[in-house]
């Protein structure tokens, strides 16, 4: 293993040398915690050996600021002062195990020992956990498009790393998605992920649902109570629709990322957090800044990776994917056995323009299966948004369609489509609903993609 020993006694440094490299490991040392965090930024350890008591920066500072840049050594504290306590709080605050001094040579080749043990543990379990989730897609995120190929690519990349991330898109357009995968695919994915809708928690409530209060703080405060930053720790958490955030609050949070602490409302004392964050946002985060009701401290702060998701109107290729994989999501959820989607059906969707996006696509297709009675989801089945587009409201950024010529189009398109449906595909009976010629019919069947 590779060992830094961190003491500001030399002639401890020298005896753990000798000790540590005579059992084949490789060690480096440093005289203080701001050195050893030099040391370590240049190149991490397996394992380090820390003192408790130190000049400069002292172990459980380093051991904070280590576990803050995602430092992934095993770090065991040493200390002449400890005591059970102080112990216990080192290993709160992210030790592997605690050394009480005098020690002698066998009790710390015996923690090393251990140590080894579970990184070899660590290591084969994150080695598996990659393996699994290489043949794993992530759910619900489907879509062969280069806007979506491209997001998912940035966010595996940072999901490795401890940055924070600014996941922007449409509303509907699967912003929580991202970041649980950001999540699910980080090294704190084994700890909680946390989501919060800024916009929809009354602001008098909002400080105490994020950084929690204490007793008395408040009327009803009548006990205790931490935060989801707090829920949060060791993980992430999801800062949905940040852009709602009230500009007082949005100071505290400032704090929150820039310290790694915070403050509960009536408490005297901040508490350090462990915790990722991921924002998201539908605003225009930069014109928010420009209107001041944005900071932009804290927009620099949360816009150090940032994730856009593209329109579904911007990645039209990938609504026949997600049309499909929602009708099998809700097959299995409905406990249905519809089979596809007619070729009238997915000419709707594909030329829809999606204004609620990914989400809006999702509450049609289930829509459709509930009110389906045959094998097949067909136009008569979406509602009425979809199948005439002159009831739908403009997309977001779109101006409203006043194609005399298109609107009619649709229409006709349409009317052929249920008058098919309802005389069971008998073109002749089909025309005379319609009021056209048997020829004039088979042309607009053609020229609408309907047979």
């Amino acid at each position: 293993m590779n060992i830094l020993i961190v003491d500001d006694e030399l002639g401890l440094r020298h005896t753990l040398t000798l000790i540590l490299e005579g059992e084949g490991h490789e060690t480096r040392s440093a005289a203080d915690g701001e050195t050893a965090l030099a040391m370590l930024a240049e190149r991490d350890a397996d394992l380090v050996l820390c003192d408790v008591r130190m000049p400069t920066l002292d172990g459980i500072a380093f051991l904070e600021r280590y576990r803050r840049s995602a430092g992934q050594a095993l770090v065991i504290m040493m200390s002449a002062y400890g005591d059970d306590d102080a112990a216990l709080d080192a290993i709160k605050r992210g030790a592997y195990d605690f050394i009480q001094k005098p020690f002698r040579a066998d009790q710390v080749i015996l923690v090393l020992r251990k140590a080894i043990e579970r990184e070899g543990l660590r290591r084969e379990v994150r080695r598996l956990s990659a393996e699994i989730e290489a043949l794993r897609a992530p759910e619900g995120i489907v879509g062969r498009s280069a806007g979506i190929a491209q997001a998912l690519a940035v966010a595996r990349k940072v999901a490795r790393h401890p940055s924070t991330v600014l996941i922007t898109g449409e509303s509907g357009t699967g912003k929580e998605l991202f970041a649980q995968l950001i999540h699910a695919e980080s090294p704190r994915a084994p700890a909680p992920f946390v989501a919060v809708n800024c916009g929809a928690i009354p602001e008098a409530l909002l400080e105490s649902e994020l950084f929690g209060h204490a007793k008395g703080a408040f009327t009803g405060a009548v006990e205790m109570r931490a935060g989801l930053f707090e829920e949060a720790s060791g993980g992430t958490i999801f800062l949905d629709e940040i852009g709602e955030l009230p500009v007082p609050l949005q100071v505290k949070l400032l704090r929150a990322l820039q310290e790694g602490e915070i403050r509960r409302v009536g408490d005297n004392a901040s508490r350090p957090v462990d915790v990722r964050v991921v924002a998201a946002t539908a605003r225009d985060l930069e014109a928010e800044v420009r209107a001041s009701r944005f900071r932009s401290d804290l927009f620099y702060r949360i816009n150090v990776v940032r994730v856009h998701l593209p329109s579904l109107r911007e990645r039209r290729e990938d609504i026949s994917h997600l049309a499909r994989h929602f009708l099998h999501r809700f097959n299995r959820r409905l406990g249905l056995s519809i089979k596809g989607i007619t070729p009238a059906a997915m000419k709707l969707l594909m030329e829809h323009a999606w204004p609620g996006n990914v989400r809006e696509l999702e509450n049609v297709i289930e829509r459709a299966l509930v009110l389906a009675d045959g094998p097949n989801v067909d136009a008569e089945h979406l509602p009425p948004s979809v199948r005439d587009p002159a009831s739908a409201p403009a997309a977001a950024g779109d101006e409203l369609d006043l194609s005399v010529k298109r609107r009619i189009e649709s229409l006709e398109r349409s009317l052929i489509a249920r008058a098919l449906e309802q005389t069971r595909g008998n073109r002749t009976r089909a025309a005379r609903l319609l009021d056209l010629s048997h020829r004039a019919l088979l042309y607009k069947i053609k020229e609408y993609g309907l047979d």
